[in-house]
């Protein structure tokens, strides 16, 4: 890390609208629990409206409430939903008291743990509720938030992301070491907090930023001022998170790509899309004079893992079709040893999933992101965006530095996560 000119900064704007908030709760009717939830719905909808907050159901959000004879409820965001877009049905509710004793009885596997949570629902028709459910339940607050905001993002993925957290924030935050999603580390963040009462969210290394408040503006005031105050950080050593400046890209190498990456494997066989873009951020990134290693380290949140797979492909725009294919063949071999190193430290068996790479960065040209279907290929493209702006700014800062292949295998095949593409 080093010192250079403070830079000026654009901060993550705080879209709270008082007027928005009170309609709300006045459409949502004279029920407290309709109204908490409605709050819910707004202010996740704000998160998820913000692209370097969160990204394609990434993040989760929470609130405590009461619903007549049911009790003391928690409602979560169901797995796999859009914050941007999310309704009353995607956040389902369940018994609190519950899954708060039920995820204390003992260890949970993770079928165990899904089976705690859908018993204790009070629509059995809902949605799974998050990975994360039981952590929002062991967290004593009303309302809690939680994403994986960009300038958030590349401070966590430093080696010294403990030590930066108290530099920043002092105890306004707990730092929680990276521990794997779902029970484990609803167990580790929960003693973290109950140690540390008077903090008002959780720094998750490699991972990013929970918030929580007894209001739902509270909860999200302190995530938009979590976000601003990295962001104030970065710019005071230098560094500004470097726009979306992206636009669409066409060029013949993409056409060649596509044809080879079809001819690669079943995967691609039947069907592809594709998203190509270009701009100022992307050229300059792949100007890095370190792009082969900086690109290759790792993902910048967990999550990612399962759309972008553990690394991109490198090609250059001289490349021929020999060259492509040469390519897709290393990639498939770098992707096995991969595999097969996670595999052997795997406590379950493992079945190897495709070997062909979901992202491109081609030298001259762009990023390209891959899907069977447009959409698939657009969210590609979407976390490959904002993880270069990531991790530009956390080379810039540091050293860009995230999860080990090892953790990345089990967040990839963990079967928790991948039951998030099947829906």
């Amino acid at each position: 890390m080093y010192e250079t000119e403070p830079v000026s900064v654009s901060l993550t704007e705080n879209r709270w609208n008082d007027d928005d908030a009170a309609r709300w709760e006045r459409d949502a009717g004279a029920e407290p629990a309709d109204r908490d939830l409605a709050l819910r719905i707004y202010t996740s909808r704000l998160i998820g409206g913000d692209p370097d907050l969160v990204l394609h159901g990434g993040g989760n959000t929470s609130v405590k409430t009461r619903r007549g004879t049911s009790g003391e409820v928690m409602h979560v965001k169901g797995s796999g939903w859009d914050l941007a877009t999310i309704e009353a049905p995607g956040l389902p509710a369940l018994h609190l008291d519950a899954i708060r004793s039920g995820g204390r009885a003992g260890a949970l596997s993770d079928p165990e743990m899904v089976a705690l949570l859908r018993a204790n629902l009070l629509d059995a028709q809902s949605p799974n509720p998050s990975l994360e459910t039981l952590l929002h339940g062991f967290l004593p607050a009303k309302f809690v938030d939680h994403s994986h905001a960009t300038a958030v993002l590349a401070l966590v993925n430093q080696p010294d992301a403990a030590e930066i957290c108290g530099v920043v924030y002092g105890d306004r935050l707990a730092v929680v070491p990276y521990v794997m999603p779902g029970f484990d580390l609803s167990i580790a963040a929960a003693e973290i907090a109950d140690a540390n009462p008077e903090a008002e969210g959780l720094w998750l290394v490699n991972h990013g930023l929970f918030t929580f408040g007894e209001t739902a503006r509270q909860s999200y005031d302190r995530m938009i001022e979590f976000v601003n105050m990295a962001e104030r950080h970065l710019a005071s050593h230098g560094i500004a998170i470097l726009p979306t400046d992206e636009g669409p890209q066409e060029h013949r190498f993409i056409d060649l790509l596509k044809e080879r990456l079809q001819a690669a494997g079943p995967v691609f066989a039947d069907a592809i899309a594709i998203d190509a873009r270009t701009g100022p951020t992307i050229r300059t990134f792949h100007e890095h004079p370190d792009l082969a290693d900086l690109a290759t380290r790792g993902t910048v949140t967990p999550d990612h893992v399962i759309r972008v797979k553990p690394f991109p492909l490198l090609l250059k725009s001289t490349d021929s079709a020999e060259a492509i294919d040469r390519a897709l063949k290393n990639y498939g071999t770098r992707y096995e040893a991969y595999f097969r190193a996670g595999e052997a430290q795997a406590k379950e068996p493992k079945t190897m999933l495709d070997c062909l790479p979901r992202v491109a960065h081609i030298e001259n040209v762009g990023m390209v992101g891959f899907g069977k279907t447009a959409g698939e290929a657009k969210i590609v493209a979407d976390l490959t965006s904002q993880s270069m702006r990531v991790m530009l700014a956390a080379e810039s800062y540091g050293r860009f530095t995230p999860l080990t292949p090892g953790h990345l295998f089990d967040m990839e095949y963990w079967s928790l996560e991948q039951a998030k593409l099947k829906k």
